[in-house]
């Protein structure tokens, strides 16, 4: 089930409709920051794509993208997972790390895919959380990513920078997708984890996050956790987006407000 419409719980003293209000314009102005934002993992299938959820366990999506041609390669459908050789796997996807569990949970998941599914990956939530390796996390990335049915990701990223902006306090991630699920509309769900995800990784760092060159700061209830001064947070900024974003940021500072059409 996608998650239930609640009404989200606003934080010191802040009203239901301010929330929700910031929360939109703050979507609205990522959608500009982040025009080109999209999974970051390779595939081409929704076969791939969860595969290749699973080894980002743990691991960057660089390096499962180093990882998987090699392994899309060898094995294509849900079937060659079921039938391969342990070792061979162990060895193909090593360098994702907790590559014995992961290997585990790729010969399962083919196995079960073969036995339930006529091997086909299904494509709801309820089916997809009872297969091995995919919780709910994986599971939404597959379904807004491979499916086109909107879901959140909930990944540290995303639990991160929505506490930070006072989204919602909660920790656990079924719990925060369901209260960002009230705030903000349905058809966002899915692009709204990019680019959520992408700022994470680009501009609000968990230890140091670039303040002082994000386009977001007239928004953020937590501006200051950072550097401040432009020249030191510029620095700070990652990606190859980084050109676009201090324009924007620039552009912030001298009174231009991002994403500011619609309600």
């Amino acid at each position: 089930m996608p998650p239930t419409t609640r009404r989200p719980v606003p934080s010191d003293g802040e009203s239901e409709l301010s929330l929700t209000r910031r929360a939109r314009r703050t979507v609205r102005a990522l959608a500009e920051g982040y025009p080109d934002a999209h999974c970051e993992l390779d595939f081409t299938t929704p076969l791939e794509l969860a595969v290749a959820t699973i080894l980002s366990a743990q691991c960057t999506d660089k390096k499962v993208n180093e990882t998987t041609p090699a392994l899309f390669a060898k094995y294509k459908t849900a079937a060659d997972y079921a039938g391969a050789d342990r070792v061979e796997v162990e060895e193909l996807i090593r360098p994702t790390g907790f590559y014995r569990n992961k290997t585990s949970s790729l010969l399962n998941l083919g196995a079960a895919l073969v036995d339930k599914h006529a091997g086909v990956l299904p494509g709801t939530l309820d089916e997809l959380v009872k297969l091995p390796g995919i919780g709910r996390k994986t599971a939404n990335v597959i379904l807004g990513n491979a499916f086109d049915i909107p879901g959140i990701t909930v990944d540290t990223h995303f639990g991160r920078l929505v506490r930070r902006w006072k989204w919602t306090s909660l920790e656990d991630p079924v719990k925060v997708e369901h209260a960002i699920g009230a705030l903000i509309p349905r058809k966002d769900w899915t692009m709204a984890s990019h680019w959520i995800i992408f700022h994470g990784r680009r501009v609000c760092h968990a230890k140091k996050p670039a303040c002082g060159a994000c386009f977001l700061a007239p928004e953020c209830p937590s501006f200051g956790e950072g550097p401040v001064e432009p020249d030191k947070a510029t620095k700070l900024v990652k990606g190859e987006e980084a050109p676009h974003l201090l324009r924007l940021a620039e552009k912030v500072r001298e009174g231009y407000k991002p994403g500011k059409t619609g309600a």
